[in-house]
Parts: C-alpha cells; sequence; structure tokens
C-alpha cells in the first residue's frame, strides 16, 4: 500500500492529508495555536473534588475545568505530585538527579480521589482528550511521552513489549536490550516500529526522550499553575513518528520552513528515508493537484455516494452516530441476497475509511441492508474487521444483530472533523441572481489595462474554472490572445476552483497578489 502525506500551510493554519493507494483517509489540520491537544502536559491545580464520582475537576486554563478520574491518576501519583512539588520549589542549578529521586508508595485501584488530592495540590497532568462540545479537557496522570520506537513512562520502572511483535524471540531480544540502556525510575514500553532495530537507534530514541523529561523537569522549576509545560509535537511530526514504514513513499509540503523541518526530522528518524520529501511550489493549490479538495467535497456531508450507486446517510448526535447503507441502482446479480452482500461489503469499505477520515468517536450504529444467511452476516462482519486493522484509535465492532445493525465503539480524543461541502453563493447573497456577465470581462480588462499602464510586469490572472475555460477558448481567437496583441503583453490565467464564480484576482511576477 502506498502512503503520502500531502502538507498545505495557509495562512489559517497546516492542514495534513493522508493518502493510502491515492484515497483521502485522513484529514487532520493544525491551528497556529493549537492548546490543549492530546498529549500536552500542564501543571493544574485541583480546584474540586466530587466524592461521587470519585473524580476532581483542575484548573489547567481552559474556559471550563478538566475532568481527572481516580481511574485516570496512575498508581504513582503519589510519587508524580511528590516530584511536582520538588521540582517548582527546586533551588539547584542543574536541577535534582531524577534517576535517585524516591518513589513513593503505589495507590490502590479502589482508593478514593478525597484520600490522594484532600489538600487539592498543584499536579503534572498529561491531556487524554480535548474539549469536545461543551466538556472540558479530559485528564491523566499517567505520563508519557512517545518516541519512534518506544515510549517512556516515568516513574514505573518496568519494561513492557508490544504484543503486535509476535515473534518471541525478537520480543526477548527487545526486552534484554531495554533493560540494559534504561536509566533508573523510567519505564519503557517498545512500540511495534522498533522490530528488528539496533541498540543505537533504540538508544538514540531513547536518550531523546529522557532530555524531553529533563526539559519537564526544568519548566516546572518556578512554574505557577495553571500552565502549559510542554506541548506534544506538532501534528506533522507526531503523524511522521506513528505512520512512517516502507510503504510510506512520499511527503509533499508547499512550505519552505515546514519542508526543512520535516526533512530534518526524517533524516533523523529515519535517514534512508529522506529522498521521499518534497517541496511544492508548482503554482496551481496543492490540495487541488493532489485531487485532495474534490475528494473531500465528495467525502464529507450527509449522504455519502459509492460508484456502485449504493449510498450511505450519516447522521449525528449528542449521544453516538448512526449510518444507513442503501442499496443502488447497478444489480451485480437478479439475486437479492447476493445483491445486499456485495453492496454491504463496498459500504463496510467506505464507512471505515469515513470513520478515520471524519474521526467519528463514542458509539456507531450501522444499519446495513437486510441479510437472511448468517454466513452473509459474518463476512460483512469479517470484512468490517479487516477494513478497520488500519484505523490507529481504538475500537470495538459487534457482530450483526438479528435486527441488522452493527455496534461499534471507536476511542474519541478530540472533536469530529465537520465541513460544510454545501457552498453558499458569495455574488448573489442568496438571492439567486448575479450581475451580467459581460461585464465581468468588462471589469477585468478594465483593471488590466490599469495595471499595464502602471508598468506592472509578469501578470498572472487566477479565476474560477468556468471563466477559465471562456478566457482562453479558440487558439488564437481566445481573451487571451486578443490581449496579447492589444497589449503586446502575455497574461497567464490559471484557474482555482477555491474561486466562485465570478471572482478574480492580478497576481504579479512574484505570484503576490495585487490589491486594486
Amino acid at each position: 500500500m502506498n502512503k503520502e502525506l500531502i502538507i498545505n500551510a495557509a495562512p489559517t493554519g497546516v492542514e495534513i492529508a493522508l493518502l493510502e493507494d491515492k484515497k483521502l483517509v485522513e484529514l487532520h489540520h493544525e491551528s497556529g495555536n493549537p492548546n490543549f491537544a492530546v498529549g500536552d502536559l500542564y501543571l493544574g491545580k485541583v480546584k474540586k473534588l466530587i466524592p461521587g464520582l470519585n473524580a476532581a475537576f483542575v484548573d489547567v486554563g481552559f474556559e471550563k475545568d478538566a475532568f481527572l478520574h481516580y481511574t485516570d491518576l496512575s498508581p504513582y501519583i503519589r510519587s508524580i505530585l511528590k516530584f511536582t512539588a520538588t521540582a517548582i520549589s527546586d533551588k539547584t542549578p542543574e536541577g535534582f538527579d531524577f534517576t535517585k529521586f524516591k518513589n513513593e508508595p503505589e495507590i490502590v485501584k479502589t482508593g478514593k480521589i478525597t484520600d490522594v488530592l484532600g489538600g487539592k495540590p498543584n499536579i503534572l497532568v498529561q491531556i487524554l482528550k480535548e474539549p469536545i462540545s461543551s466538556k472540558g479537557p479530559r485528564l491523566s496522570c499517567e505520563i508519557s511521552l512517545p518516541g519512534r520506537f518506544i515510549v517512556l513512562t516515568p516513574f514505573n520502572d518496568i519494561v513492557a513489549v508490544s504484543k503486535k511483535i509476535h515473534s518471541s524471540e525478537e520480543r526477548k531480544r527487545l526486552q534484554k536490550i531495554v533493560e540494559a540502556i534504561k536509566p533508573p525510575n523510567f519505564g519503557v514500553i517498545v512500540r511495534t516500529a522498533a522490530e528488528g532495530k539496533k541498540t543505537a537507534e533504540l538508544h538514540e530514541d531513547l536518550t531523546t526522550l529522557v532530555q524531553t523529561w529533563k526539559n519537564i523537569q526544568s519548566n516546572l522549576n518556578g512554574a505557577q499553575a495553571p500552565q502549559k509545560i510542554l506541548s506534544e509535537q506538532t501534528k506533522t511530526t507526531s503523524i511522521l513518528r506513528d505512520l512512517l514504514n516502507e510503504s510510506f513513499n512520499r511527503i509533499v509540503i508547499n512550505d519552505k520552513n515546514i519542508y526543512t523541518d520535516t526533512k530534518t526530522y526524517i533524516q533523523k528518524i529515519a535517514p534512508e528515508k529522506q529522498d521521499i520529501v518534497n517541496y511544492y511550489n508548482n503554482g496551481s493549490p496543492i490540495f487541488d493537484n493532489f485531487g485532495i479538495t474534490r475528494q473531500v467535497k465528495a467525502s464529507f456531508g450527509k449522504t455519502v455516494n459509492l460508484d456502485s450507486g449504493v449510498y450511505l446517510i450519516i447522521e449525528a448526535t449528542e449521544a453516538l452516530h448512526v449510518i444507513d447503507v442503501n442499496s443502488g441502482y447497478k444489480s451485480s446479480s437478479n439475486n437479492q441476497e447476493q445483491n445486499a452482500l456485495a453492496s454491504n461489503l463496498e459500504a463496510a469499505a467506505e464507512i471505515a475509511r469515513q470513520l478515520r477520515l471524519r474521526d467519528l468517536g463514542g458509539i456507531i450504529i450501522i444499519d446495513f441492508i437486510d441479510m437472511k444467511l448468517p454466513e452473509n452476516k459474518k463476512t460483512v462482519f469479517e470484512a468490517m474487521e479487516k477494513f478497520m486493522a488500519q484505523d490507529r484509535a481504538k475500537h470495538t465492532i459487534l457482530p450483526i444483530s438479528k435486527f441488522g445493525l452493527m455496534q461499534i465503539t471507536r476511542q474519541r480524543v478530540k472533536p469530529e472533523i465537520t465541513i460544510s461541502v454545501a457552498e453558499d453563493c458569495p455574488t448573489c447573497r442568496g438571492t439567486g441572481k448575479i450581475g451580467a456577465s459581460m461585464l465581468i470581462l468588462e471589469d477585468i480588462e478594465k483593471n488590466l489595462q490599469y495595471l499595464l499602464n502602471h508598468q506592472h510586469k509578469g501578470l498572472t490572472i487566477r479565476v474560477h474554472p468556468i471563466l477559465h475555460a471562456y478566457l482562453t477558448k479558440g487558439f488564437l481567437t481566445s481573451k487571451q490572445w486578443k490581449w496579447y496583441f492589444q497589449y503586446k503583453k502575455w497574461i497567464k490565467l490559471k484557474a482555482d476552483s477555491n474561486y466562485h464564480l465570478t471572482e478574480y484576482r492580478f497576481f504579479d511576477a512574484n505570484d503576490e497578489e495585487i490589491k486594486l
């Protein structure tokens, strides 16, 4: 499977699209100032204890207090509280040696929140779930720092190896390596990506994460709650960290700074793959060039149409998401059961993609087309498990019930992606009428003549594709050639599907917009 990462830097932030075999499967948006992202570390202040919920509300600087349940405290919470207080008040020049830090006894799983956080202390917490709807962030005290091959877990001093590494010899080899290089007071989870890696690569990853923990310790010194202590990596590098493998064959970026940072990151974590990073400056929008804009328009919205005529209706409520599968107009056979099976299998593949693309979480109910045979229901269930195997979010799938419904629970750690694909007409403002089309050309020519009279050179006009087709229609007889014969200068025309029908803009030779 070919994986491509297309990164579009825009004034509003960075958009990241993951393509698998040219098909859009994940879409991420990173705003210029992302706060309360999953993985961020904060120094919070316990504000309120709720014994009935066995939970606490913690002030981390969000408009609503964040939620911390007893089960998310970590067995080493007393050690974390001690470490936090020590790091805040530490006066030593280099900071105290964490490898010699004396841990406190673990708490019991069935304890009470009031016994642990009774004094409402300052506490080091990690964002477990981003703010969703009217809820504040969900917190955890089980601190983890993910790397390329390992995850560092301070305080627990345990080495665990991913169960997805099936070879028992390889698991033992990795266990021995990590136990030999691991500093005291740190636990390590060995990720699946570590399979077959050498000691030097694991040691470099571990050293980087230990340094990150030292930075956390340093940032805590003198800190006052609420305060951000450490940001998770940008979405670009975190996606590369989690996804980069042999099947990742291209990364395309339209921003020089992000390109340089990504190239440096790739050289650091996988030098043999540094050539897959490409800089894009082709002129046309990067998402248009790779067909992402079209796929976004086709994939979001209430109705999703599939090639065979099968279509999905996706409805969202506060409690759950409901997906209704409807049969298509193209029937492969006269057998109703076979048609239902074929339609359901096609729908299952698209639903698995939609869950990743929209990042739907919580409870998902799918109403498949009715099938009578149990073996067909089993086939659809097994296909759904296969299609969702690529999904990084934790999920559980139940077989199709006697009512023809499949239930899925999928981990939700951030708000789902919602994109409106219905476009309001920016020209008519809902009246259904626009200015005379012949006047648009007249306006363009007036502005063009004005700019040429003021010695502007290398002009480019960007317009909607329909207007572009009109201006370039006919060899030597088009409006573009007419301008050339009239002004003795070649005026470039570029189509941009993001423009509305009558919109046009002028750009100079440096591709900077000329404000009229």
